[in-house]
This record gives C-alpha cells, sequence and structure tokens, in this order.
C-alpha cells in the first residue's frame, strides 16, 4: 500500500511538472512581458527608493522609468540608423569582397580542395547521381503577389505594431508594480499565509538582492567591454567601431552566446571593408584577447560568482528558457535561474531544485569520501583526503572523514542497504586510507608508543564494544595521542566481558576507553560501564560515541549516568581528555629520587 502510495505521488508529482511546462509554453505570449517588467522593476528599485527620499512617490517612479525606458528607445533607434547606414555602404564593398573571393579561388585550384571536390563527384558518378556543376546557377523562382488595394499606405507599420505594444505594456507594467510595490508585497506575503512571513520575506529580499546585484554587475563588465571593443577597432580601422562596441555590451548578457556573437560582426565586416587578410586575423585576435581578459580580470575581480549557479546548470537553463521562450528566454535565463534557486533554497519542498542550479557542493565532503569509497575509487577518495588534510589539519581529518565514513557505513548496514560483507571491505578501505595518512604525515612515528620509559606513561585499555569499525576507530585515537605519555592497549574484538573486567583488575589499568559508534545501540556499552564500575570501582571510564553532527547521539547522559567518566562525540575530544588526565598523572607523581653518587 505504502509503495502504492510513493509511486502514484512520484507520477502525480510528473504530471504537475508537465503541466507547468507546458503552461509556460503556451501562455509566454502573457508571461515574458510579465517576467521581463518584473526583472526590470527589480534593478530599477534601488535608485527609486534612493530618489522618492527627496522628491517623493510618483515623482521618483516617472522619473525614473522615463530615464531609463528614453535612453534604451534612443539606443535602439541609434541601433536602427546604424545598421540601415552599413546596410547602405555595403555595397561599396563590393570591390574587396571580390578580391577575396578570387584568393579563396586561387587557393582551391589545384589544391587540396579540388581533388576533393573530384573524389566526391566520382563517387556520386558511380552511384547513378549527378555529378555537381559549379558553373551552372539555379535560377530563383520568383512567386510575386500583387499588395491589397488601400493597405500600402498603412502596410510598412505591420513588422513594427507587435514589438511597440509588447514594449508599451512592459513599461506600463513597470510603472504600475513601481507605484504599487508595497501592495503587490504584502499580496504575496498573503498568499503563502501569515505562518510564512519568515520564509517569504527572506526568499523575496534575497532574490531580489541578488537579481540586482547579478544585473547590475553584469552590466558594469559589460560596459568596460563595449568601450575597450570601441577603442580596439576604432585603432584598427574598423568601420562603425562605436556601433560594433555598443553591440557587443548588449549581447554580452547572453550567456556563452553572447561574446560570440559580438565578435562575428566586426569580423566579417572587417573581411568586406579593409583590403587584405591581415587585418581581419588582427580584429580576430582582438577579440580572443578581449574575452580573456573579461573573463579571467574584471569577471574574477566584479562578478565573484554574483548569480550563484553552477556553470553547467546555466548552460542547461540557457538551453531551456530559450526553447520556452525564444530570444527574451535567452536574454532572461539567467535572472530566472537566480529566481529559482533562491525558490528553492527557501521552500522546502523544492530543494530538489537548489541542489541542481545552485552553485555550492551538493554533498558535503564526508558524504563524497564515502560515497567514493562505497564506488571503491580508492584514487578519488585519497584524493579527498588529501584535499582535506591542506585546507584543515592533520588531527581533523579523522573526525571530518575516517570516522563519519565509519558511522555512514554502520547506518546503511542497520537499514539494510549495505551487507555485512560490504561494511567489512569498506573498513578495511578506511585502514588503508588511515594508514596512508600516518606514513604521508611528517615525522610520523612508526609505532603508536611514544619513546622514552614506559613506566612512566598512562596505560590505557582500549575496547571496542561492536567489531572492526570500532576497533579502527581506536586505532585513529591511538595515532592523535603519540608523542604523549600515554599507551594505549587496544583488545581484540572478541574479548569477553569478564575477560575485559580480568585485565582491567589484573594489570591495574587506570582508565578504560570503549569505543561505541553510533548509530548502533549503546546497550552493550551500559551493560559494561556497570560491570566495570562494580568490580573495579576506581577505573576511569572514558566512552567514544564518536559521529558527525546528523548522527550524534542523544543518549551520552544515560552514559555518566551509569557510571561512565566521560563521553565524547569526537576523537579530539577523547584525546584532550586522555591528555589531562596523563599531565594530572605526571603532576601528582613523586619526583625520582637522584642516582647515588
Amino acid at each position: 500500500m505504502a509503495d502504492g502510495l510513493k509511486s502514484l505521488r512520484n507520477w502525480l508529482t510528473f504530471a504537475g511538472g508537465v503541466l507547468v511546462v507546458g503552461v509556460l509554453y503556451w501562455a509566454q505570449a502573457v508571461l515574458v512581458p510579465v517576467c521581463l517588467a518584473v526583472l526590470i522593476t527589480f534593478v530599477l528599485t534601488p535608485p527609486v527608493l534612493w530618489l522618492q527620499r527627496r522628491i517623493g512617490r510618483v515623482a521618483a517612479v516617472i522619473t525614473v522609468v522615463t530615464i531609463v525606458f528614453t535612453f534604451l528607445g534612443l539606443a535602439g533607434y541609434g541601433v536602427y540608423r546604424q545598421m540601415r547606414n552599413m546596410g547602405n555602404e555595403l555595397p561599396t564593398y563590393a570591390a574587396n569582397v571580390r578580391a577575396k573571393i578570387h584568393d579563396v579561388k586561387r587557393m582551391r585550384s589545384g589544391g587540396s580542395v579540388e581533388k576533393l571536390e573530384r573524389t566526391l563527384d566520382q563517387i556520386r558518378g558511380e552511384l547513378g547521381a549527378p555529378p555537381s556543376n559549379p558553373g551552372t546557377t539555379t535560377q530563383p523562382l520568383v512567386v510575386s503577389a500583387d499588395q491589397l488595394a488601400g493597405f500600402s499606405a498603412i502596410g510598412w507599420l505591420g513588422p513594427f505594431v507587435e514589438p511597440l505594444s509588447t514594449a508599451a505594456f512592459v513599461i506600463t507594467l513597470v510603472l504600475f508594480m513601481l507605484l504599487d510595490r508595497e501592495d503587490l508585497r504584502d499580496r504575496v506575503l498573503g498568499l503563502f499565509g501569515h505562518g510564512h512571513l519568515a520564509v517569504t520575506t527572506k526568499a523575496i529580499e534575497e532574490a531580489s538582492t541578488r537579481v540586482s546585484r547579478q544585473l547590475l554587475v553584469q552590466s558594469v563588465v559589460n560596459l568596460i567591454y563595449g568601450v575597450l571593443a570601441a577603442i580596439g577597432l576604432y585603432l584598427l580601422g574598423v568601420p562603425y567601431a562605436l556601433f560594433w562596441g555598443a553591440t557587443g555590451a548588449v549581447v554580452r548578457f547572453i550567456p556563452y552566446v553572447g561574446p560570440i556573437t559580438a565578435s562575428v560582426g566586426p569580423i566579417l565586416l572587417s573581411l568586406a571593408a579593409v583590403p587584405g587578410w591581415t587585418r581581419p586575423l588582427e580584429v580576430a585576435a582582438f577579440y580572443a584577447v578581449l574575452e580573456l581578459f573579461t573573463n579571467l580580470v574584471l569577471e574574477t575581480v566584479l562578478y565573484a560568482d554574483a548569480a550563484g549557479v553552477s556553470q553547467v546548470a546555466l548552460l542547461v537553463s540557457v538551453a531551456f528558457w530559450t526553447w520556452m521562450w525564444g530570444p527574451l528566454g535567452l536574454i532572461m535565463a539567467t535572472p530566472l535561474t537566480v529566481c529559482l534557486v533562491v525558490i528553492g533554497k527557501h521552500v522546502p519542498a523544492l530543494d530538489a531544485i537548489s541542489t541542481l542550479l545552485a552553485d555550492v557542493p551538493a554533498l558535503t565532503v564526508e558524504s563524497s569520501f564515502y560515497q567514493r569509497l562505497l564506488a571503491r575509487d580508492q584514487a578519488e577518495a585519497a584524493d579527498l583526503v588529501e584535499q582535506f588534510v591542506k585546507t584543515e589539519s592533520l588531527e581533523t581529518a579523522y573526525d571530518g572523514l575516517l570516522v563519519p565514513a565509519l558511522n555512514y557505513a554502520e547506518r546503511d548496514r542497520l537499514q539494510g542497504r549495505l551487507t555485512a560483507e560490504e561494511e567489512c571491505a569498506l573498513v578495511e578501505t578506511t585502514g588503508e586510507m588511515l594508514a596512508n595518512l600516518v606514513e604521508s604525515a611528517p615525522s610520523s612515528p612508526a609505532i603508536i608508543s611514544p619513546p622514552g620509559p614506559t613506566d612512566s606513561h598512562l596505560h590505557i585499555l582500549g575496547y571496542a564494544a561492536s567489531g572492526a569499525p570500532d576497533e579502527l576507530a581506536l586505532r585513529m585515537l591511538g595515532q592523535l595521542v603519540r608523542g604523549m605519555p600515554i599507551l594505549l592497549d587496544v583488545t581484540s574484538t572478541r574479548t569477553m566481558a569478564s575477560e575485559l573486567i580480568n585485565r582491567v583488575r589484573d594489570e591495574q589499568y587506570p582508565i578504560v576507553c570503549i569505543a561505541d559508534l553510533p548509530p548502533s545501540e549503546a546497550s552493550k556499552t551500559r551493560y559494561l560501564i556497570k560491570k566495570l564500575r562494580a568490580a573495579v570501582p576506581d577505573v576511569r571510564i572514558a566512552v567514544g560515541r564518536w559521529a558527525p553532527a546528523e548522527l550524534k547521539d542523544e543518549g551520552m547522559t544515560a552514559l555518566i549516568g551509569v557510571g561512565a567518566s566521560h563521553v565524547a562525540s569526537t576523537l579530539l575530544e577523547t584525546r584532550n581528555y586522555l591528555a589531562d588526565a596523563a599531565r594530572a598523572r605526571i603532576l601528582s607523581s613523586p619526583p625520582a629520587a637522584p642516582d647515588a653518587a
């Protein structure tokens, strides 16, 4: 029954996703202008807030909207004029274009290209297809239609009606969104209910901040790019350098495709307008250097991952929104993806979106290490350990990587996701990682026991409560106390409780350290503590319930209640406890008698 409900829930989720995609596609005529207006509102809100403190809300909104859209309109008109003038001047470059075509044909004649064409013609002849004849031209079929009477006078307005109406709709939406900003915000908050005010407020604030920052920083980068492009093209003698610089600054808002598009036009124009082949190659080299400078210097210094989106996820998002909404979807892909990341971050039901799209690691370092051990990729697991040791200390590698892997393996075995044999294999691999870590550590001794007379050391008996993982954890503890006046003797995992008690009594160990890694139950440890406390009342019992935060044992106080002297959740805590005990023992022991003369 439970499996059926889970399967039904998955199918309903899938159907809901398909429905959302369908609505986004079929309602793009309405949704695209609305989304564009919302994004523009995010960008214009900071200057409107700054200006309304001085001249009031209505005047500030009208002033900012008028200035921004007037500038955009004039810029668009300037681009249109430049394009028309360029089209009128292109016929003057015909002689230069014919010269370059003649050069290309001359390179083809007698060369490898011509030989390849001959080979292809022979293959076509053998297959029965007519050979290609470069001298034959196909006359285009011209279809003419009479214009409708009375429509020729206004027919030229047809191509401009739709974009102008869309622009007017966007401007009107932006105007009213800025005027009714607080009312719209309150309606969104009320839509999600009063119980979600904190989450919704954080999501709205973060989305507006990140989108505004991303668009602002990208605008600064693109402006610098356009200025440098215009200056470089002017020095290289390319016509309409100012136009190409402005065009490059605009099209660079399109992720990944924009830089390529910005360079194609000037390179083609230099081929047509400038004699020879040297200058077009210089223009191509200039754009390559400019793009490298923009990516490696400008975006590194200014951008600094302002979008907060994974690069691969952004590529997929660009393809999705372009398929969904065409060129405008291509331009709005990055801001829309940022909004999705923010929503996934603050809405638990949509956290999968944030996991897939955000640029933060999807797995913690300890989870990645455990996953590599499960995949039996020892090389990559070793690389993770090496990187961890470089950024953190060697002492934290045990609690940060090795012990969590043992905890996760124990958890998965108890839940039936791992067999006992698979857990043993993972423990053995972790033991090899420990050995390699010890060998690669600087000035690492070959044995656990520190040099010097053993009588002056604190003797501790280590006991693994649940088997090989606990025993391996005790070996890690032994590495942490090396160099201290401590001797850690680890018993066999097959040692019975009565045998342990007899050994503690006979050899007079002052401290017993019991390793019992969560999430296994601590019932055996509680039983052993009671027995030890009854048989050897003076012995100090340190218990290690070592685990990461998500598997931390909640019953530590219960172990203290049955007689444990100290319970720790990390190896470093236990190490510090044992070090304090060794220090107290040295301070309390009487000084050695001087040797007789």
